[in-house]
Formats: structure tokens, C-alpha cells, sequence
């Protein structure tokens, strides 16, 4: 009886420390993904080729409508239809903080992505994402 005690003791333990780590690392990752989300340095620093014009405003326009404001608003206020079951807040792109971000930094992160966002790397022309950070400026003035 003593050994069967000894071996469920040992188990328990074993389990134990298994769940604990398993919470601590599901902590880290939300905790992680909480975190300021800032691009490189060298994507920070690319300038933006695409010319900031009325047809680059309407063509950004038109893919932010379509592929951003569920999440991000039509004005960007974070507050589209689909933002309530993100479990997050998604980015207020209407805020004069937005205007802090160089062109490239804010390219890169529409790029890559962060979850729950999807990177549009492989999704969108870089024309277009250069695009749509032109149209992103006009709602940082609103």
C-alpha cells in the first residue's frame, strides 16, 4: 500500500507541475501579445513610394472598406462590426497618434500582421498596403 501511495504522490506531482507550466506559458503568451508592437528599425526608416494623391486616397480607401474596417471602423475607431468578437480592442487608426508612426513602420505592421490581425504580405499588392497608409493619414486629420 505504501508503494501505491508513494506511486500516486509521484503522479500527482508530475501532473501538477505539468498544468502549472502549461498556465505559465499561455500567461506569457497573452501577456506577450499585450506588448508595444513596434516594427524594426530599417522598416521604420522606408519611405512610403507610392504618391500621396487623390487616386492613392481613393484606392487605399477602397481596400481599407474592405479588408479593415470590420475590425477597425469606417472611420477607424477601432469600433467595426466584427471588433466585439476580436477579445481585444482593435487599433483606433483615427487617433493623432497614428500620425507618430513613419509611413514604414505602419506599412510593415499591415504587412505582417499581428494576431488576431492577419498579415496582408501575401494578401494585397504592396501598392495597395502603401495605399491604404495614405488613405490611414486622412483619418488621423478627422
Amino acid at each position: 500500500m505504501n508503494i501505491r501511495f508513494r506511486s500516486s504522490v509521484k503522479l500527482l506531482v508530475w501532473v501538477a507541475a505539468f498544468l502549472s507550466s502549461a498556465l505559465v506559458a499561455v500567461s506569457e503568451e497573452q501577456t506577450g501579445s499585450k506588448a508595444k508592437w513596434t516594427a524594426p528599425a530599417a522598416e521604420r526608416q522606408k519611405k512610403n513610394p507610392v504618391a500621396v494623391n487623390a487616386s492613392s486616397i481613393a484606392a487605399g480607401q477602397k481596400v481599407y472598406l474592405k479588408r479593415c474596417a470590420a475590425c477597425h471602423g469606417n472611420a477607424g475607431n477601432g469600433d467595426g462590426p466584427d471588433a466585439a468578437d476580436l477579445g481585444i480592442h482593435p487599433a483606433k487608426l483615427s487617433d493623432p497618434a497614428v500620425r507618430e508612426q513613419t509611413d514604414g513602420e505602419l506599412f510593415w505592421k499591415v504587412t505582417a500582421g499581428k494576431k488576431p490581425m492577419p498579415g496582408y504580405g501575401s494578401r494585397l499588392s504592396a501598392t495597395d498596403r502603401w495605399s491604404v497608409i495614405n488613405y490611414l493619414r486622412t483619418l488621423a486629420r478627422r
